[in-house]
């Protein structure tokens, strides 16, 4: 498989570490908004071009995976780049997903690629085992927790106040609420009681500290609805304790089965990351395999991973998986 990455940053970064942990992938070129000349791969030997020159290189890459970011660039660029490859993206915006799925395929079609959107691990990972849940205990309750991890749109909210110089944002799942999840107790919990938020943030010199403090605590959308917590700490110990991009997460279904409903069963899969650019990085090359066989038997359009069935995602053939893994 002919992988290509659109866009450098953490995760492409982590992209071209996945490829070379796979068997049947090799790296063909990265593109880049920025000066090609600028960028020094991991990966020696691999030519970096410039966005512009994407159309020349279509027929030499199979998947091209585009590591934008949702807020922007990806609503822009996979139903731009669909027409000239195979894609895959990793599209976090709940909310527009109905969307962005209908303007990539409808360019897939037009142009008979494939294309997977908004792969990851939530969504991704976390969506499957939302929908095995549901199907299998139609009874029952969905929960999804995040963290303990780094919020990455809610740390750039932080850095965004006035007289912040760096900040990182953790969102940590309530004890209690996952307690009570686990224990089957069905628990309706708002918004406060599942996260709460801790800021670790690098004033400037001289800011009001207190202004800081209420301004983050305060901010609609993200940390009103939350108990917040603020810590002020230096750059040193900030590049110290505060570099990583840790995250994770839970997903539970609690339901019931029998004639009078009387026995609980609790579903939970649990993910804890070091590096939440590299797993998710991980998740699409092991995608792009999948549409890339697709697309070798004739599919295209957009899909979503609920639409993958799970040997497509794997190097082995089905023999060896009904042997080892069945």
């Amino acid at each position: 498989m002919r992988v290509a990455i659109l866009g450098y940053g953490n995760l492409g970064k982590g992209v071209e570490s996945a490829v070379r942990q796979v068997p049947d992938a090799e790296l063909k070129a990265v593109f880049t908004r920025r000066d090609p000349a600028d960028l020094k791969l991991n990966t020696p030997g691999v030519p970096v071009y410039s966005v512009d020159d994407v159309e020349v290189h279509k027929d030499e890459i199979d998947v091209l995976i585009i590591c934008g970011g949702s807020a922007t660039d990806l609503p822009k660029q996979t139903p731009e780049y669909v027409k000239y490859f195979n894609v895959i993206d990793s599209f976090d915006t709940h909310a527009r997903i109905p969307e962005h799925f209908a303007n990539v395929d409808k360019a897939a079609k037009e142009n008979g690629h494939i294309a997977l959107i908004s792969c990851g691990w939530d969504p991704g990972m976390f969506s499957l085992l939302r929908l095995y849940g549901n199907c299998v205990l139609p009874e029952g309750q969905d929960y999804t927790f995040w963290g303990k991890g780094v919020s990455q749109g809610h740390s750039d909210a932080i850095r965004r106040v006035e007289g912040v110089k760096n900040g990182k944002q953790y969102t940590i799942p309530v004890p209690e609420a996952i307690a009570a999840v686990r224990n089957g107790e069905n628990p309706t919990l708002t918004t406060r009681q599942k996260h709460t938020r801790e800021c670790f943030v690098v004033p400037k010199e001289g800011a009001d500290l207190a202004k800081i403090e209420h301004d983050i605590k305060t901010m609609p959308n993200y940390f009103d609805e939350y108990d917040t917590t603020v810590h002020f700490i230096t750059e040193e110990e900030f590049a110290r304790d505060h570099a990583g991009i840790p995250h994770g997460g839970f997903v539970f279904r609690s339901g019931v089965t029998g004639f009078n409903k009387e026995h609980k069963h609790v579903i939970e899969y649990s993910l804890k990351l070091d590096s939440n650019p590299e797993f998710t990085s991980s998740v699409l090359v092991a995608f792009a395999r999948a549409i890339n066989r697709l697309h070798n038997e004739g599919v295209n359009g957009c899909k979503t991973v609920f639409d993958i069935a799970p040997a497509y995602l794997s190097p082995l053939s089905g023999e060896e998986l009904r042997a080892h893994l069945l």
